[in-house]
């Protein structure tokens, strides 16, 4: 009798659920919204509401009960810390859930997406940051995901604000001249004054999904011609991720003579350049004295939830 598991990745701003077979074929998908606990109003048993019913959609587009399924594996954002995990593994019960199922943090899943054995560092830029690694032993790290507080840099939400930043120090400040300024100023309609875009600060504070859009395409429309200011923040994001990188290397188990480090999430997947990706490559070298093999997942990361439970 054939085996079927679940995979699910609970990003911020999108979830997808995955059924696969024995034999790791993903046989069928479905998304929702987000389901990170830490962005709803209704915390975590709202975060659980939605993790059901994209498991219940996933079972009636195969025409599968839940006993039809053998494990199910929860990579989701905002799990960073074992009472999370804990919270939210009584809230599916209570939602639901009878399959035997773990959490995780989603960005585990992409080292077991990505990498070609066991072992290695996934760092993902999406919405937000996470750094995670698996190594030799099987001992599993978390690095960055709280924002501010672990200093994280390189998501698309602080992205959109290092290109509004970067046009305030021009227009409040007098600062450094920067493409940011003037290409803010034309995608909303404004004109280069404090005031106008003073009146911008609303829609980032809501995390206005277009509005955020517009300004990361901003920061890499900047960057990709030549601007100096959007440069310096390049160089920025590539040294801190090669902190967050070593961090792991210098904590972590890992034999052989290259460590892959896998990179995940639609800012390094989409826009980021392979100038900046050897930048970061070259500065966690040089923390480290460790040679890595960085790469671009190609793959959802969802498929490391059915390596990980067939492994």
């Amino acid at each position: 009798m054939s085996k079927y598991y679940i995979g699910v990745d609970g990003g911020g701003t999108k979830t997808q659920y995955a059924l696969f077979d024995e034999k790791k074929n993903m046989l069928s998908t479905v998304k929702t919204e987000g389901t990170n606990h830490e962005n709803m109003s209704g915390g975590i048993p709202a975060a659980a509401k939605i993790i059901m019913r994209g498991i219940e959609d996933l079972l009636m587009n195969n025409a599968m009960m839940q006993k039809d399924v053998t494990f199910v594996l929860m990579a989701l954002a905002g799990m960073d810390h074992p009472y999370q995990e804990k919270a939210m593994e009584k809230a599916l019960k209570r939602a639901g859930l009878k399959i035997p199922f773990s959490l995780c943090n989603d960005g585990f899943i992409v080292v077991k997406a990505g990498v070609s054995g066991k072992s290695g560092v996934g760092y993902n830029c999406g919405t937000g940051t996470c750094c995670n690694s698996i190594d030799d032993n099987g001992n599993l790290l978390q690095i960055g995901g709280f924002g501010i507080l672990s200093g994280d840099v390189g998501g698309g939400l602080w992205i959109a604000g290092q290109a509004y930043q970067l046009a305030y120090n021009e227009i409040c400040l007098g600062g450094e001249k920067t493409l940011c300024t003037a290409k803010i100023a034309e995608k909303f309609g404004i004109e280069p004054q404090r005031d106008p875009l003073l009146a911008l600060i609303p829609r980032y504070e809501q995390e206005d999904h277009a509005f955020i859009h517009d300004m990361i395409d901003v920061f890499f429309e900047s960057l990709a011609e030549g601007d100096a200011e959007a440069a310096k923040v390049s160089d920025y994001m590539a040294r801190r991720g090669a902190q967050f990188i070593a961090g792991h290397i210098r904590k972590q188990h890992f034999e052989g003579d290259v460590i892959e480090v896998v990179l995940s999430g639609s800012m390094h997947t989409k826009l980021v350049s392979d100038a900046y990706i050897a930048k970061m490559k070259a500065y966690t070298e040089e923390l480290t004295g460790r040679k890595c093999d960085f790469k671009r997942l190609t793959v959802p990361p969802v498929t490391g939830a059915i390596n990980w439970m067939l492994e």
